[in-house]
């Protein structure tokens, strides 16, 4: 067994302790401290260093069909993240190798990372790639806004193209491409200091304040020709408005719907759902796992978009173990000024 740095005798974990009614709060879960697994043949113990936050994690602690098993209540919490390997039973990695994939609310994690595991497993992180550029831009909240803009919502050149959550770490990154791509863009946030980055360092066409604009009149003002492609984030009173602002066979991608994930009973639908209709207009649900054979592009297009200063980006970081679950509910409050990163 190859070891690394010294190992703790404890493993502090978040469990999940209750299955959220409505808004999730820190009380949903409890602080543990167990054993450091030991490691079987062929598995790979690693430390985690630094956990990223989604709105979709919230969907993982209900009991309800979706795509990914729910947390089991009295399980460590999942979250993607980056870790060391610190021990290994498995020749394809040794103390010291980074790798990222998902992880859990927990100081250490163990298991099988070998090669079979690619796609949805542990992967190396490159060679001097900063944590904050792979688990933001480079990671799967990057790679879900390229596919999810161009192989779903399919911009032309000149196209109007929409997008709520413009500030948000999906968000942003679509709305950038957009950019690239020639389209015209109006990016949707919550605050003036949202707006402004999406304007002055996103480069985006135009910025609407949701929170202190009709968001309606502001999208007929800012689309009078109407919106071609909208990407989706949010849901809830932003889909019915960009809905009565379609332009003809308009295309929406439909990333997330965050405005209700905290609801304890479901809302009414959108009311207007026949101007897809009357529009031609066609909306279209995604998720990363089944655009896997593009990622080997859209990596390259990312970085290089990155590096080049064509795509811009923010991360909020906070620090140690103690703050994840009060982390993860910045999500749902809005004080998460781009990707939400926790640094263990």
């Amino acid at each position: 067994m190859a070891a690394g740095e010294d190992i703790a005798a404890g493993n502090r974990q978040w469990l999940l302790a209750r299955r959220p009614l409505g808004m999730v709060s820190e009380s949903d879960f409890e602080l543990v401290e167990r054993p450091v697994p030991e490691i079987g043949p062929g598995e790979v113990l690693a430390r985690v260093r630094w956990l990223s936050f989604e709105p979709a994690m919230r969907g993982w602690m209900d009991e309800r069909e979706s795509y990914v098993a729910p947390v089991e209540v009295g399980a460590p919490m999942r979250a993607p993240g980056l870790a060391e390997v610190v021990a290994s039973n498995d020749p394809d990695y040794v103390a010291g190798d980074v790798v990222f994939g998902m992880m859990g609310w927990s100081e250490y994690v163990t298991g099988r990372w070998s090669a079979e595991t690619a796609g949805r497993g542990y992967r190396r992180v490159p060679a001097g790639m900063p944590a904050e550029m792979l688990l933001g831009p480079l990671g799967s909240t990057g790679m879900t806004a390229y596919v999810g803009l161009l192989d779903v919502g399919r911009p032309e050149p000149g196209d109007t193209v929409v997008v709520s959550g413009a500030a948000g770490a999906t968000g942003s990154v679509a709305a950038q491409i957009a950019r690239i791509k020639g389209c015209r863009v109006v990016g949707i946030a919550g605050g003036a200091e949202k707006c402004r980055w999406l304007l002055t360092e996103a480069r985006l066409d135009a910025a609407i304040d949701y929170k202190n604009e009709d968001l309606g009149s502001r999208l007929r003002r800012t689309c009078p020709d109407g919106v071609d492609v909208y990407f989706e984030n949010v849901g809830g009173a932003a889909l019915e408005a960009v809905l009565d602002n379609l332009a003809f066979g308009a295309r929406i991608a439909l990333c997330g719907l965050i405005s209700g994930y905290n609801d304890a009973e479901a809302r009414p639908g959108p009311r207007n759902l026949f101007q897809l209709i009357v529009r031609r207009a066609s909306i279209q649900g995604l998720l990363l796992w089944d655009f896997l054979d593009r990622l080997p592009e859209a990596s390259v297009d990312l970085r290089r978009w990155v590096e080049a200063g064509e795509i811009a980006y923010r991360v909020d970081t906070q620090e140690g173990f103690e703050k994840i679950p009060r982390t993860f509910l910045r999500l749902f409050s809005g004080a998460n000024e781009g990707k939400q990163l926790l640094r263990l």
